[in-house]
């Protein structure tokens, strides 16, 4: 992936690693639009700096998404660099008398069905450039769950796998395909509590992280995760998944 002179865009670009990573591609010289539900934090966000847009954007809405294309077709012809990031979470407890399944829609809606469609809204542009980059945000949690967060682990594991099928079939096409798998980052992804939580990676360390890896080409099969994730990612592998999951799941 080039770092600079692209047009890049950035879906749930309005808070967390969305934003941060959006920031820090703009300083580094690229024309950035993010994307959000609402429009008045997205202007908050880019006032006063050139090459930032925002664009109101519902996921879960596949009109909205069209609305989108065309906005990204006449407004930026130039985009090379699609980011999806938008993803919501929360735990479930499904042995309670009152589970609400309601939320685990939610959360398929948003992290798997939002992502094929901006996917398939954007991607016929991006294979008409010779230096297009597609990244999808999944999780360190793709490769062993956290139990108490079924549904948002499967959708990410649902990410991984899409993405190597994804990978393999564009393999002639040059559009490099990304997986960004985020360790657990100071970000209110969870809620509030998460965003100062001493147990997660402050958020700006990881974005530098992940700017320093994409610079120098350092995402093997195309997997942008950091070497503390190596044991989590490898563990069925290594003999090792039990032995996590039940150190991250206690009994």
């Amino acid at each position: 992936m080039k770092m600079t002179n692209n047009t890049i865009l950035i879906t749930g670009g309005s808070r967390g690693i969305g934003r941060a990573l959006a920031e820090a591609f703009h300083a580094r010289g690229n024309h950035v639009v993010i994307t959000g539900r609402r429009q008045s934090v997205l202007d908050d966000i880019v006032a006063g700096r050139p090459c930032f847009a925002g664009l109101e954007l519902d996921l879960d809405n596949p009109a909205s998404v069209r609305d989108l294309s065309r906005e990204i077709t006449a407004g930026f012809p130039q985009l090379n660099v699609l980011i999806a990031n938008a993803g919501i979470s929360t735990s479930e407890d499904m042995t309670a008398d009152d589970w609400d399944v309601s939320n685990a829609e939610a959360m398929v809606e948003t992290n798997i069905l939002g992502v094929l469609r901006v996917t398939a809204a954007l991607l016929p542009i991006l294979k008409r450039r010779t230096d297009a980059t597609f990244m999808a945000t999944s999780s360190a949690l793709a490769f062993l769950p956290r139990a108490d967060f079924p549904t948002y682990c499967a959708t990410k594991a649902f990410l991984h796998s899409w993405l190597v099928s994804l990978r393999h079939q564009l393999r002639r096409v040059p559009v490099e395909v990304l997986e960004l798998s985020p360790p657990y980052v100071q970000t209110e992804l969870t809620g509030r509590a998460q965003a100062t939580d001493p147990r997660a990676m402050p958020l700006d360390a990881y974005v530098d992280e992940v700017m320093h890896r994409l610079e120098r080409g350092d995402h093997p099969r195309g997997e942008v995760l950091l070497d503390r994730d190596h044991a989590r990612r490898w563990a069925e592998r290594n003999g090792r998944y039990d032995a996590i999951f039940a150190a991250m799941n206690p009994a």
